[in-house]
């Protein structure tokens, strides 16, 4: 799908061709390694208006420890839900750190424990590395609940772009194992369909993400199922589940430019099938990460506005007071 300045959002278009030289970057292994070098120098960096923490915690499986860290508001006290939150970067590259100002929108809109891994990266540990990380990560929140000071019982999950993905993953293998509840989640423009055969992954040109970032990323991420032939599951690449019963709430939302727009909005029909409540928007004339590339634009506020006002009544109703609603109710009218 060709993509020219004229379809952006006229606010977006000053960004057209920076976010173009991104997404050329991302495209190119040698420039992901060079981000990872970069990122790394912000570890471990806090925001004032939070108590933030750092801790190493076990893998489940494997001889190594994942760093987390810790957000939480300053001035409320007692037990507040749980939140994993999980970074973007195309499985390859980022950090909790470089999603510090989204953190603390969440907890603004609603006060909570956000706890967010540094899951391993594609290009050193292909999956299911980065999916494992997070899967332990929200296990050790429900071991050490007392301790971190969250509610035992249930968690909210949610993430950008490859941890869109990896939030819808996580859900799924939720659901199956029965291990730990997920009242709802945020898969936000998720990156969940390594097969690229939808009209808005085919051929994409795109600012931010293209075509071909998303062709290495999946390539990274997957590369050591491919190497021993061996079957995409849907914990790698949600949207090959097939079945999408008892998957929890879901909000959701997704650029109309960007190559994720049909495999999101497929992911949401389908769960709106199985009658799951749905908040979801399309933004006419965005592209992947608008709402983080250029944060003061109209559509991007109006973004923002949607998902934490979803946030903030989904935490009412799903996870504070846990009153059913139907899936015609103002939630998922409001979409």
């Amino acid at each position: 799908m060709h993509i020219s300045k004229e379809m952006v959002n006229e606010e977006l278009r000053k960004s057209f061709l920076p976010a173009r030289w991104i997404a050329f970057f991302l495209s190119k292994r040698w420039m992901a390694r060079f981000m990872n070098t970069l990122g790394a120098r912000i570890a471990g960096k806090n925001i004032d208006e939070l108590h933030c923490e750092e801790t190493y915690i076990p893998s489940n499986k494997e001889k190594h420890h994942i760093r987390v860290r810790i957000f939480r508001p300053k001035k409320v006290m007692g037990e507040l839900p749980g939140f994993l939150y999980l970074h973007g970067g195309g499985y390859m590259i980022g950090k909790p750190e470089m999603y510090i100002d989204t953190i603390k929108k969440f907890i603004d809109a609603k006060p909570c424990v956000v706890v967010a891994p540094d899951y391993r990266k594609a290009l050193d540990a292909p999956y299911p590395a980065a999916f494992d990380d997070c899967f332990d990560t929200l296990l050790w929140m429900k071991e050490h609940a007392e301790q971190i000071g969250i509610i035992p019982e249930r968690f909210v999950v949610g993430g950008h772009s490859a941890g869109g993905g990896l939030t819808a993953a996580i859900s799924l293998k939720a659901r199956d194992t029965q291990e730990v509840k997920v009242a709802f989640q945020l898969p936000i423009y998720p990156m969940i369909d390594d097969r690229q055969i939808t009209q808005s992954a085919v051929n994409s040109d795109a600012p931010a993400w293209n075509s071909k970032s998303n062709q290495l990323g999946w390539q990274e991420y997957l590369k050591g199922l491919k190497k021993q032939n061996l079957e995409i599951p849907a914990y790698a690449a949600p949207a090959r589940a097939t079945n999408y019963a008892g998957l929890p709430p879901t909000i959701s939302i997704v650029g109309e430019l960007e190559p994720f727009r049909d495999e999101t909005i497929e992911y949401i029909e389908n769960l709106r099938d199985q009658q799951i409540p749905v908040a979801f928007q399309v933004y006419e004339g965005c592209f992947h990460g608008f709402d983080i590339i250029v944060p003061d634009s109209s559509v991007s506020k109006d973004a923002w506005q949607f998902v934490l006002d979803s946030f903030s009544k989904y935490m009412d109703t799903y996870f504070l007071n846990q009153l059913p609603v139907e899936p015609s109710g103002p939630i998922s009218q409001a979409l």
